[in-house]
């Protein structure tokens, strides 16, 4: 119910994303392109000061986005997190610096097992200020890494949810026939994740630092 509330509140936030601001009421919104977005939904949604996660598709030329159409390629469409958060618990600068931990900032391909345009990391920025903070924050997390970062910082264009199959999939109880049997969606999510390597990569880039959170 509360996710259904804030897709709501989203529709109208989206007339102001399109006019590039970034606010709505006492909320701002961040896209992360990192991946499979079940995971970058999981590793933000419970960040203290973020209100809703969302998974969906951006940045594809096509005028409407689907799984089955973007996960085949050829669209343009990045498979996105729109992040609902409130600036006076939360900076952007923070969403950001746990970003660039969370993912493989160096792989232009894809991330991890899951290769591909729909799975390639951006930054989508909702104005002039978020822009900005993006290119310093991108250049502080290069220093650390003492590598490359490719992922590119990209004005935000329509952001499009994604299906409510893929919402909220990391922690579902609902069943899902897999590779691994018929199990709940947070089970396979986990094994999912597990055998895609994304921590354990994480884990060997950015040492400790991997996942946390800035200032």
């Amino acid at each position: 119910m509360m996710k259904r509330t804030i897709r709501n509140l989203m529709t109208a936030a989206a007339v102001l994303l399109a006019t590039g601001q970034a606010s709505f009421a006492d909320t701002q919104v961040a896209i992360f392109a990192g991946g499979c977005f079940w995971c970058v939904e999981s590793d933000f949604e419970s960040v203290p000061g973020v209100i809703n996660a969302e998974s969906g598709y951006i940045g594809g030329a096509a005028k409407t986005a689907k799984y089955k159409t973007v996960s085949k390629g050829g669209t343009g469409h990045y498979e996105a997190v729109r992040i609902v958060f409130d600036p006076a618990k939360i900076s952007y600068s923070a969403l950001l610096h746990k970003f660039w931990r969370t993912v493989d900032p160096t792989d232009a391909g894809g991330q991890f097992c899951d290769r591909g345009d729909s799975y390639r990391t951006a930054v989508f920025t909702t104005s002039g200020q978020q822009k900005a903070i993006a290119q310093e924050s991108k250049s502080m997390a290069q220093s650390d890494l003492g590598q490359t970062i490719v992922t590119p910082i990209v004005a935000a264009s329509t952001f499009y949810p994604a299906e409510d199959f893929h919402q909220d999939y990391y922690k579902s109880s609902k069943k899902v026939l897999t590779r691994f049997g018929l199990v709940q969606r947070k089970t396979a999510y986990k094994k999912y994740r597990q055998a895609c390597g994304r921590d354990a990569r994480v884990k060997e880039l950015w040492g400790s630092a991997a996942g946390r959170l800035g200032s």
